[in-house]
């Protein structure tokens, strides 16, 4: 059940996030392509992202850690690649998307703590 809400969470996050950002876009704002996305994130999020911060420790201890935004652009780039109906403009908009997305879905997840106390 927790895993649901998470994704569900995750997807939310997405769409709020694509309709904010003019270079990010998912086709007829789906709520399904943005389910796929959110899961493919969460798949590429635990098994390629581990393998891409391991190969790239010298670089990111160099940039003071700053290279991580880099990874987490890629892993919104390889997503938009794999699948379809969720476009991303540019390195650029993916950086922005990545940011953007934290944002939301920390707010989100916040108003589910708050709730989950009253």
């Amino acid at each position: 059940m927790k895993f649901i809400l998470q994704l569900i969470i995750s997807t939310l996050a997405v769409l709020i996030s694509a309709y904010l950002l003019p270079g990010v876009e998912i086709v007829n704002n789906s709520f399904l392509t943005a389910l796929v996305v959110a899961a493919v994130l969460s798949f590429l999020n635990g098994v390629i992202k581990p393998i891409m911060i391991i190969l790239t420790i010298p670089i990111t201890v160099f940039t003071l850690g700053f290279f991580l935004l880099v990874i987490n652009a890629l892993m919104i780039l390889l997503a938009a690649k794999l699948v379809e109906g969720f476009h991303v403009d540019g390195f650029w908009w993916a950086l922005l998307f990545s940011l953007i997305l934290s944002i939301v879905t920390s707010i989100l997840e916040g108003i589910k703590k708050n709730d989950e106390n009253q």
